[in-house]
């Protein structure tokens, strides 16, 4: 009996192992296929196929071994005659293995061009210096026309995170409130752009005179009385302008310089106050300061034509022929009341002076939101290889690459600097300017696309202030703003805003910003009254919404500094 039942269960036994057997061939009709060399019947599994990579690992080149095509629709440039023939453009191409089709845009329909495209259009595979905008990121990331980067710098952004090493604020500016990064920016560490409001004065009428700089508002007031009366260019008539400006120049508005005398008034007017967002305008010092402005105007000192004229007009006065009428404007650069690097050599007659201090002791430069240059390079879906796309991006970040895309071809536009070479920042220089910049050409870019010119890099060039304004502009901020610049719990970061949060600050923004600019030019003149028109004023901006127009923009920096932690 016991015989029998062992024989039973080796039956079962190896019945087990048949079907156990039948069971691991199922599907492969050839199961010998899987058995390895000399006739070995032990089924193995076969190691699944490794995908080959689109792209080459992270930094090499060429970026691709076959020939890639990438369709690139950009804005027009004209400082570049042919994108498709361009020198940059060739040497990229040889370099990566990557051509580029060129879909150029002409720059009046640039806006619209991108919004149809964006809606629904015929989509390139990458949208570059179009300039997308942070709201658009937002809402057309999350509907996947464009795509994140996040795996793609990770993965292969070799120079992309070197940049975000060196400076960390690039990435926070660019990451979107879901954490996401959908563009690529364009950084330009501009050191004089980042306390842009600088008052220029013209110096050889202060030493004709005898007069020092003025620290204080009331000092400023005493020199333009003097620049008034005193014949300052000495031609006998009394045609000197001593204060003028302009509402369309970059920073000529008369009040963005001397207004910081009395409340901090940043380029755009919000700020952080205590980490709430708030303005100026509204304030009892904004009144103060603009009862400053008025006598200025009563007396004869503020150029009436300062509240209506453009940059040409302003440009004009300042290049005044035979002598110089013009002893003070407010603007970015001195290039905005004389023609920069002109023949009359009037640019480097005028200096800066230091922020004014006030009634009150406050004596300040504000400080801009750090910008990238954001929205400049996007991946969109139609895109076959974003992996090319993306590292064809990521090359640009590289110094040499910068150097090329911006300045143009080593050994004719710029060159490396030699030893002993010193920069405009003092250090050793890292590069030589050979040519002036602002041509038409075509061996460069001249700043399309992606770029990283980076602190080192701008204040590497060679100190060479007959080629370059850059050593005048580093001297002048260096001196007179950094010692006076606000703190960084005042700046507002870069802000993402949903488009339901775009559309309504859109509009309250205009309506605001008009009206305050049109009660700053009457109350300056004199057709509105500080006394009895300032409480209708503040009550107009209250009727605007001024506190919903603030609400905004404190919900979008505390969405922002949510993703900062």
């Amino acid at each position: 009996m016991k015989k029998r039942m062992r024989a039973g269960l080796l039956i079962f036994i190896s019945l087990m192992i048949i079907l156990a057997g039948c069971a691991k061939n199922e599907g492969n009709p050839n199961p010998t296929a899987a058995s390895g060399e000399g006739g070995n019947n032990q089924a193995t599994a076969e190691p699944a196929p490794v995908a080959e990579e689109k792209v080459s690992p992270a930094g090499e080149f060429p970026i691709t071994k076959e020939k890639t095509t990438i369709r690139i629709m950009a804005m027009e440039n004209g400082a570049v005659e042919n994108f498709a023939t361009n020198a940059f453009t060739q040497y990229l191409e040889e370099k990566t293995n990557i051509h580029i089709e060129w879909d150029i845009v002409p720059s009046s329909a640039a806006a619209e061009k991108l919004n149809l495209v964006l809606a629904g259009g015929d989509l390139p595979d990458v949208i570059m210096s179009m300039w997308v905008s942070n709201a658009q990121q937002m809402v057309y990331g999350s509907q996947g026309i464009i795509i994140p980067l996040n795996d793609l710098i990770d993965k292969y952004g070799k120079e992309t995170k070197r940049i975000f090493e060196e400076n960390p604020l690039i990435k926070e500016a660019i990451t979107t409130p879901d954490g996401n990064i959908y563009a690529l920016p364009s950084p330009n560490d501009c050191y004089h752009c980042s306390m842009i409001q600088k008052m220029w004065v013209y110096q050889p009428w202060l030493d004709e005179l005898g007069i020092a700089k003025p620290t204080t508002t009331d000092e400023f007031y005493e020199m333009l009385k003097a620049f008034k009366t005193r014949d300052p260019n000495k031609n006998g008539k009394a045609d000197e302008i001593p204060l003028s400006g302009g509402p369309k120049g970059w920073e000529t508005r008369v009040d963005k310089f001397l207004m910081n005398a009395f409340i901090y008034n940043p380029a755009n007017y919000v700020y952080l106050n205590g980490g709430k967002a708030d303005v100026p305008f509204d304030k009892p010092e904004w009144k103060e300061g603009l009862a400053y402005l008025h006598k200025l105007y009563e007396e004869e000192l503020l150029d009436p034509q300062a509240l209506t004229q453009d940059g040409a007009q302003l440009r004009q006065l300042g290049e005044n022929p035979d002598v110089p009428i013009l002893g003070a404007s407010g603007a970015g650069y001195m290039g905005e009341l004389t023609q920069d690097n002109g023949a009359s050599g009037r640019w480097k007659e005028y200096t800066t002076l230091a922020p004014l201090k006030g009634s009150g002791g406050l004596q300040v430069a504000p400080v801009g939101t750090y910008h990238p240059n954001g929205g400049n390079f996007v991946i969109t879906k139609a895109a076959k290889n974003p992996e090319a796309a993306f590292r064809l991006a990521d090359a640009l970040y590289d110094l040499e690459m910068t150097l090329r895309s911006v300045v143009g071809i080593p050994e004719k536009q710029w060159t490396w600097a030699k030893d002993g070479e010193i920069g405009i920042n003092g250090k050793p220089a890292v590069w030589k300017r050979l040519l002036p910049d602002g041509q038409i050409q075509n061996d460069s870019w001249a700043q399309t696309g992606p770029s990283y010119r980076s602190n080192d890099m701008r204040l590497g060039e060679v100190n060479n202030p007959e080629q370059s304004l850059e050593p005048m502009l580093f001297k002048e901020t260096k001196e007179n703003y950094e010692p006076y610049r606000a703190s960084g719990d005042m700046v507002l970061p870069n802000l993402f805003f949903t488009s339901e949060q775009s559309a309504e600050l859109a509009d309250l923004q205009k309506t605001i910003n008009d009206y305050v600019d049109e009660s700053l030019a009457r109350f300056i003149t004199g057709d509105k009254d500080l006394t009895k028109d300032w409480d209708d004023y503040l009550k107009s901006l209250e009727q605007m919404n001024l506190k919903r127009y603030l609400e905004i923009y404190q919900q979008a920096y505390e969405a922002k500094a949510s993703t900062m932690k």
